[in-house]
């Protein structure tokens, strides 16, 4: 007679696991994920370049595999599309939405602006060079979509506005055009912040940070906008 095997006796069976879904990363699970995603691409674009960032590039700097970022976002387009729609155009109507009250006097408006820029950058570092490389740089893959389709509309334009209609009331300088307001507090904000690492060395200026940036342009401003 065959003795019964005792290390089949009583063993527990195998629970199987839930099977996935066909093309579905397991590290997809993460609910933070993507999330990194678009911080690794954001990261990449700005000391690379949109053009020369590759999605293995991004995936390597998320650590993940180059599969999360075709489940996550399809291809290097919707990815772009995904970092515009969410992350950048985002920032800008929240300065917008803080700047462009009914009630706002027009030297709060330059100056809450000043102010406004400088939070941002402090808050996203990445964005000078960003803005520099990509929208004001010629070629720059961000030019079009985000400048003039949904930036230039909702808040450069509208300031501009803002300054003419001042000026029409003889609040300030009259020699002033409107909208190379805009570009000079462009210019005295994003400019400095993307080019600071250059003037810091130069200067040997590490004391200068963004709170004494916003003064002095706020100082500069002053009896350039007074009538």
């Amino acid at each position: 007679m065959d003795t019964p095997n005792p290390a089949k006796r009583g063993r527990p069976r195998k629970t199987q696991a839930p099977r996935r879904a066909p093309g579905r990363p397991a590290a997809a699970d993460n609910p933070d994920l993507r999330e990194r995603l678009l911080d690794a691409a954001i990261a990449c674009y700005a000391r690379q370049g949109i053009a020369a960032t590759s999605l293995r590039a991004i995936a390597a700097e998320a650590g993940v595999n180059p599969a999360l970022l075709h489940y996550y976002f399809g291809d290097k387009q919707q990815l772009q599309d995904a970092v515009s729609n969410e992350r950048l155009v985002p920032v800008f109507l929240s300065l917008r939405d803080g700047l462009l009250g009914a009630s706002t006097d027009v030297f709060d408006l330059i100056a809450g602006f000043v102010s406004g820029v400088g939070g941002i950058v402090a808050k996203h570092p990445w964005l000078p060079s960003l803005w520099v490389r990509e929208v004001l740089c010629e070629g720059g893959a961000l030019r079009e979509s985000i400048l003039f389709k949904k930036i230039g509309p909702v808040l450069p334009q509208a300031m501009a506005k803002r300054f003419a209609q001042a000026q029409a009331e003889g609040r300030i300088n009259a020699d002033l055009d409107p909208r190379l307001l805009m570009v000079s507090l462009i210019g005295l904000t994003l400019f400095p912040a993307a080019s600071a690492p250059i003037w810091r060395f130069m200067f040997d200026a590490q004391d200068l940070d963004l709170d004494a940036q916003r003064r002095h342009a706020l100082a500069l401003l002053d009896r350039g906008l007074m009538p």
